[in-house]
């Protein structure tokens, strides 16, 4: 069980009471990580970057409950006053995070990279969110994600398919 060392430093500096959760790097997406260990996807959150294509060169880091999905087409479109705006690829996500896909937290991002919180997040008790690794999991009280110095709380990030 593997945490990245920027996500344990930021978890530090916060301050936060955290759990790591020990997760089979082929069950680390979260859908598959729920079903493994029997966790609500109401209390997990994906950590999702998106990449601006009008005005190329915009990226931000989008928290979304699992049990909802990132209005990217309209809200983080509009939040981040862009006109075209994608999901960034694996790659591009890798080179700009370091964490692979199914691991991307927003514990240990630079502090230039905005990171947008869908408003029903802080509603729960508790989320868990990437370490960083696919090899671990996040378990903490939503306001240490509110507490990054990034970090912003939207209305409407996310919608309830």
């Amino acid at each position: 069980m593997e945490v990245h060392p920027a996500v344990t430093a930021a978890l530090e500096r916060l301050g936060a009471e955290y759990e790591v959760l020990p997760c089979d790097p082929e069950l680390a997406d979260t859908l598959r990580f729920c079903e493994a260990y029997g966790f609500a996807l109401e209390d997990s959150a994906n950590t999702i970057l998106v990449a601006s294509k009008r005005p190329p060169g915009r990226l931000a880091a989008c928290v979304v409950l699992a049990s909802t999905r990132l209005d990217v087409n309209h809200s983080v479109k509009a939040h981040l006053g862009v006109r075209r705006l994608s999901f960034a690829s694996p790659e591009t996500t890798l080179e700009v995070t370091g964490m692979e896909i199914g691991g991307v937290t927003p514990f240990g991002l630079g502090a230039e990279l905005p990171v947008l919180i869908d408003s029903r997040v802080p509603t729960r008790e508790r989320v868990v969110v990437g370490a960083g690794t696919r090899t671990a999991k996040i378990r903490c009280r939503p306001d240490v994600l509110t507490r990054l110095p990034s970090a912003e709380v939207v209305e409407g990030l996310a919608f309830v398919p």
